[in-house]
This record gives structure tokens, sequence and C-alpha cells, in this order.
């Protein structure tokens, strides 16, 4: 049984859920992504991930972390994209004013530890030195995975959280 306080928490949340599912678009949808994209982006809240590149629900199979890296869970994930789900184009975007690539590893730990009180030397956040060599970096990974063929199209783009506008990078 849940907390009391967790699910008063919630409440707002499930409230709009029951409201968008008495309007729900994709009942029945097979998750094939229908533009054949896949874009690895940053957890962060001011990247609207489908409406940058125009695209809707069911179009693109989003993926997000800290960072807009290509983590070997990513590259999974790219990997059944690519052989089940429908995806020909894979878009690695990372942002201007990133968290990530605010701080190194070090500050940013120990900003963490602060805030939690808690010891968070052991935490592996992979902050980013250089975005332009870092897209680099994660593009190339999907390039050479094995199991992505040549055939699929891998971008790399830095997004401006201020101008809305995507830039190639590579």
């Amino acid at each position: 049984m849940s907390d009391p306080r967790d699910r008063a928490a919630f409440a707002d949340l499930l409230a709009a859920n029951r409201a968008y599912a008495e309007r729900f678009p994709l009942a029945g949808f097979d998750g094939v992504a229908r533009a054949g994209v896949a874009m690895v982006t940053c957890m962060d809240s001011r990247i609207d991930p489908l409406g940058m590149v125009g695209l809707r629900p069911g179009d693109a199979k989003i993926l997000r972390n800290p960072g807009g890296r290509v983590t070997d869970q990513v590259l999974v994930a790219l990997v059944l994209g690519v052989h089940l789900l429908g995806v020909e184009r894979v878009l690695v975007v990372q942002h201007t004013r990133c968290a990530m690539a605010s701080a190194s590893e070090a500050e940013l730990r120990d900003r963490i530890s602060r805030a939690s009180g808690q010891d968070a030397s052991w935490l592996s956040i992979g902050a980013i030195e250089d975005q332009v060599a870092s897209i680099h970096d994660e593009v190339a990974k999907a390039r050479t995975h094995p199991l992505i063929p040549p055939s699929v199209a891998v971008g790399g783009f830095l997004y401006d959280v201020d101008t809305g506008l995507l830039h190639h990078v590579c």
C-alpha cells in the first residue's frame, strides 16, 4: 500500500492523466517510429524533443539522460529501434547551458554532496568538458556499433535553449 503523502503528491498528475486518457490518440498503435527517427537527448526540461523537429507522439523513439550521452543502455535501445521499431535516423542532441557541461566531475559531485548531505564522491556523473568533442564522440559510438548498420544516418547536434535552434555539429 502506498503512503497517503505519496498519493497526494501525484494527485494533480493522475487527474491530468485521466483527462488525457479520455482523448488518447495512440490506442492500438504498434510502437514503430512512424518518422523513422530516434533521438538521444538530455533530460533537461527546456527540451521538447518532438516539437523541436516538427514531430508528434508516435513518430520517434526518445532516449533521455543527463547530457544526452550514448551510453551502453542507449546503444541497446538504438539497436532495438533500428532492427525492430523502424528507426532509420538517429539524432544525438546536446544543448547549451547544460548542467553536465557547466562544471567538472569533481565540482558536480561536490555540489551533490553538499545538497544531499551525503558523500557523493563515488558517483560517476559524466561531466562534459567540451560539448563539440563530446557530440563527436557520442555520434561515433552509434555509428561504429556493430549492430547499427551504416545505412542508419546518425547526426550530432547542439540545441540552443535560448533560441530553439538546432545546430548540426557532425
